[in-house]
């Protein structure tokens, strides 16, 4: 790779021996497609969904069988259905490889603490498979767990799938009530949870929410504990007893079940979204291999939690035969800020996962890696979960490495997948998502439905994909699931962010369309605000939404830290600056905290809903309700 110093928007550009090299370049030449334009590429991608799709089964030698029919179209984009006549298994598919290649590595706040061998990973698949058939788990029956990001939690939800059986799974931070309003909807046969886990340096016993959740689901059988014992329980060491050494792997429709993923969910109970076997495994071969150029005995590392839609990402790195980095804890524990760069530089990672609010913690603390950290196995920064700022773009460059494929991409738990995305034939530009997906019909639409280039827009889909859900779990699943997509644009996907699209089809992303802000007529994404406000001296952390002024409404703005008149003409004044006078909000207030969702994602709509003296009907998700209090005040507070 060979990073590019000129004054330019292009902040690094690919060297011709990466693109020689990447799995994108191979896969054109398999396909027998021109790499270069991409659009073109692209455009086949879509036109010829099922030449691509197909060939991408083939490029990523996917374990199971195939079937003569690829895509068969329905009467609406939710009716398509993809390779109807395939057979396979997930985990059979992770499972693969040079029995003694390293399949996981796991550290927590102390460092590395262990690793396991593919060979290792699956005598214990084996084992607890059996210890899953002895229960009862018989294919398509839900599995939930409570786990940490470790290789337990790994085994577990490889043994679930082994059988071909459902995984669920949430963090054993949430409360008891968040945990039974997502996993109490699909009804779990088999309940496997921790029951300790340590954050910040300080250890967490939930015996006690275990059981009480346990008590919750009524038709849940069975506990299975790790770390400790509930009275009544089973035990994973006595699961790992059993003789077994090869799994199982029950042969299973490309459409069957794999994973149940939940929303956040603070406008009323998390939608429980079913995702497919064969969808999950092919979207991620694909984002994995093509986009983020994942070899094989590449270490993929993403910082997240059960819950997130990252983890079962992060874990299909494993079909592309790379080693997962699987880290429980703070990402900035006490005693070192930069905790996960050691990780990084001890355990060789190549391809680093975070969020924009990480990142900025470490610019805020003036932290400078490419002084303390060599970083040499270093080859992709990815981000998600909000959009990076221009000015972050920067500073990766800058100050953690020159020589990087920086990749912001945006998607979400609806599809377990990315629509925007970065690649390795393209160069980064500052403050923009490099490219569209292939196979995914991405475009911008304004309110006639019409394409748009270069004014924001919906972010909308117009073809289907197979990673599409199947359904929402639970009553009347099909039609909420249909109501949450489709009803904008019967027949289009209408994914929910407010984008825009450059001439040269890379994307911004403005923030949620249900957040966005309205002044006059004019729609403001709030990153357009986060964007400037989260990178000033003084400002700690951000909300803004709008407030209803007769027909109109204003934006307000809080802010975490203390504030001044002074700071808050400061604001203004950068705001005016780099967005625009119609960005300028009418009111700043100082609050306490920011509400967060257990996911990490800033809660705008319920701070609003509290701000106008509503209920925050869901309050168990998001991570810190105290912090709503303070909005709920916010009449009686002082404004500058």
């Amino acid at each position: 790779m060979t990073a590019v110093k000129e004054k330019t928007d292009h902040l690094w550009e690919p060297s011709l021996s990466l693109v020689s090299s990447s799995h994108l370049k191979q896969f054109a030449d398999f396909a027998g497609q021109p790499l270069y334009p991409y659009e073109r590429l692209h455009r086949w991608s879509t036109a010829r969904r099922d030449e691509f799709w197909s060939a991408l089964w083939d490029y990523a030698g996917i374990i199971g069988d195939k079937g003569d029919s690829v895509y068969e179209p329905g009467e609406t984009m939710a009716d398509d259905r993809w390779f109807p006549e395939a057979t396979l298994n997930f985990a059979e598919n992770l499972l693969r490889g040079n029995p003694e290649r390293t399949a996981a590595q796991e550290a927590d706040e102390e460092g590395l603490q262990q690793a396991i061998s593919v060979s290792g990973l699956r005598e214990q698949v084996a084992k607890v498979q059996h210890g899953l058939m002895d229960l009862g788990v018989q294919k398509g029956d839900r599995v939930a767990g409570i786990i940490t990001n470790q290789i337990e939690g790994l085994v577990a939800l490889l043994a679930t799938t082994s059988l071909g059986a459902v995984w669920t799974s949430c963090s054993p931070d949430f409360g008891a009530k968040g945990i039974t309003d997502r996993i109490g909807q699909v009804e779990p046969k088999v309940l496997i949870a921790t029951v300790h886990y340590q954050y910040k340096g300080k250890e967490y016993d939930i015996r006690d929410k275990v059981k009480e959740t346990f008590e919750n689901l009524e038709k849940t059988e069975s506990l299975i504990t790790q770390k400790g014992q509930i009275e009544g329980s089973i035990t994973w060491e006595s699961l790992l007893e059993h003789p077994a050494a090869t799994p199982i792997f029950e042969q299973v429709p490309f459409d069957h079940p794999l994973y149940i993923l939940y929303t956040s969910g603070t406008t009323g109970l998390p939608k429980a979204i079913v995702h497919s076997t064969g969808g999950t495994l092919l979207q991620h071969l694909k984002e994995h291999q093509l986009h983020c150029d994942v070899q094989k005995d590449d270490t993929l590392f993403w910082y997240t939690n059960t819950a997130w839609m990252m983890y079962p990402w992060l874990v299909s790195g494993l079909a592309s035969e790379a080693t997962l980095l699987l880290y429980d804890g703070s990402p900035a524990p006490a005693h070192s800020l930069t905790h996960l760069w050691e990780i990084a530089d001890e355990a060789g990672i190549t391809h680093f996962g975070t969020s924009p609010k990480y990142l900025e913690t470490l610019q805020k603390e003036g932290v400078h890696l490419q002084n303390s950290h060599s970083l040499t196995s270093l080859k992709s920064l990815l981000s998600c979960g909000a959009p990076l700022a221009p000015e972050q773009y920067d500073w990766i460059y800058d100050t953690i490495k020159s020589d990087l494929l920086l990749a912001s991409i945006s998607g979400g738990t609806e599809i377990i997948g990315c629509f925007i995305m970065g690649s390795p034939i393209h160069p980064v530009k500052r403050g923009e998502l490099t490219c569209k997906a292939l196979g995914m019909a991405v475009d911008v639409w304004d309110e006639r439905g019409a394409s748009v280039y270069e004014q924001k827009g919906d972010l909308v889909c117009t073809e289907s994909f197979p990673s599409m859900p199947i359904t929402f779990y639970g009553e009347n699943g099909d039609e909420r699931y249909r109501s949450s997509y489709f009803s904008k644009r019967p027949g289009i996907w209408t994914h929910g962010d407010l984008a825009e699209q450059t001439l040269d089809e890379a994307f911004i992303i403005y923030g949620r369309a249900d957040t966005t802000l309205n002044p006059g007529g004019i729609r403001i994404g709030t990153a357009e605000i986060y964007r400037v406000t989260e990178h000033l001296p003084g400002v700690e952390d951000s909300l803004v939404f709008g407030w209803p002024k007769g027909n109109d409404e204003e934006i307000v703005l809080c802010i975490t830290g203390e504030i001044t008149t002074e700071l808050a003409q400061s604001i203004r004044r950068e705001i005016r600056s780099k967005a625009s006078p119609r960005h300028i909000p009418k009111r700043i207030y100082q609050v306490p905290s920011i509400p967060y969702t257990n996911n990490g994602k800033k809660v705008e709509g319920a701070a609003k809903t509290a701000a106008l003296g509503g209920t925050v009907k869901n309050k168990a998700s998001i991570q810190n309700p105290e912090s709503l209090e303070a909005f709920g005040q916010l009449e009686e507070r002082t404004y500058y």
